[in-house]
């Protein structure tokens, strides 16, 4: 019987098993990940930024989480040894109708206790020569680093702290059982007396299989992004952001350099028909139509249609080169 069960295998669900380790140490932990290496996911397709907090609301939980989580990730790293770098990002304007947004983000920054500076076109330069902009600031504490690595430490830290951790364990289905649960699984059965769901895209699924109705459903988008060849990562010095559309819930194209020093362009942001589909020719019937007949997803592609559709024309275009 595990005191703690945790479906997923990514980010989240490796340091909730870390963590409860380390405050329930005589606790059983038990991970299961239907994938057969850990953080294969989202976790493992990301890029790679320790990001600061400067979005978010003053004061909203998002902004704590993130503006703590940047801090506790870098003493995590430094701790473990993972490599990491605190390079600092640039927000930068391209065109005067954006100073007005770039000012409030720069007192949004402020506000939620970050290390921001605003600079001047002349100044940005110094930190990214071939950048050509209108205004600027510079958020210091934004970094970069090998989520992956950082989970493979989870997931070996949950081991020395007699955790179970299970690869290749897919849940089919979970039965109440008086004051424990059972988890059915391709690979056996396991007792629990809490499951912490941690399924990433399959949240709600996993939560249905618990006779859970949260009424909300998971909606795949899919980030594409251009690599710098080689010769020309000398353009990108740091991370490179736009000043966020405020009509569309991301962040706009940029450029991050990552810890193994390639250079990513992007990401658009393309609704996927598959939720673990990473290609724009991946399809599953099933996904598909689950989006399709959500009113939810209608409700944001009528909010953001102009945006969405112009993502999807940029997506298509790429096809051609």
């Amino acid at each position: 019987m595990y005191d703690f069960a945790i479906i997923g295998g990514g980010i989240v669900g490796l340091s909730t098993g870390m963590f409860l380790g380390k405050k329930y140490p005589s606790a059983r932990i038990l991970v299961v990940e239907k994938e057969s290496q850990w953080a294969f996911h989202q976790t493992g397709n990301n890029s790679g930024v320790i990001h600061s907090g400067i979005y978010y609301k003053p004061g909203s939980f998002k902004a704590k989480f993130s503006r703590d989580g940047s801090r506790s990730m870098v003493d995590f790293c430094e701790k473990y040894n993972i490599d990491h770098e605190i390079c600092g990002k640039v927000i930068v304007s391209t065109s005067a109708d954006e100073l007005p947004a770039l000012e409030n983000l720069y007192k949004r920054g402020l506000q939620n206790g970050l290390p921001v500076e605003r600079i001047i076109p002349e100044a940005v330069k110094e930190i990214e020569p071939h950048v050509s902009c209108v205004g600027g600031i510079k958020v210091l504490s934004t970094g970069i680093v090998n989520y992956k690595q950082v989970c493979l430490k989870y997931a070996e830290l949950i081991a020395e702290q007699g955790g179970d951790l299970r690869l290749n364990t897919r849940v089919l289905r979970i039965i109440k059982k008086g004051n424990y649960q059972v988890l059915e699984t391709n690979q056996g059965h396991f007792e629990t007396k809490f499951i912490i769901n941690c399924a990433g895209l399959h949240s709600d699924r996993i939560a249905q299989l618990n006779n859970l109705n949260s009424q909300a459903k998971i909606v795949p988008f899919r980030g594409e992004y251009y690599e710098l060849v080689p010769e020309k990562r000398y353009l990108v010095k740091t991370l490179i952001y736009p000043v966020p559309n405020p009509d569309f819930p991301f962040l706009g194209v940029h450029f991050t350099r990552m810890i193994d020093h390639t250079v990513h362009a992007g990401p658009n942001a393309v609704l996927s028909l598959k939720r673990e589909g990473y290609k724009k020719t991946d399809f599953d019937l099933r996904d598909f139509a689950e989006v399709m007949s959500y009113p939810g997803f209608w409700k944001l592609a009528a909010k953001h249609a102009d945006e969405g559709i112009k993502e999807i024309i940029r997506s298509f275009i790429g096809l051609t080169h």
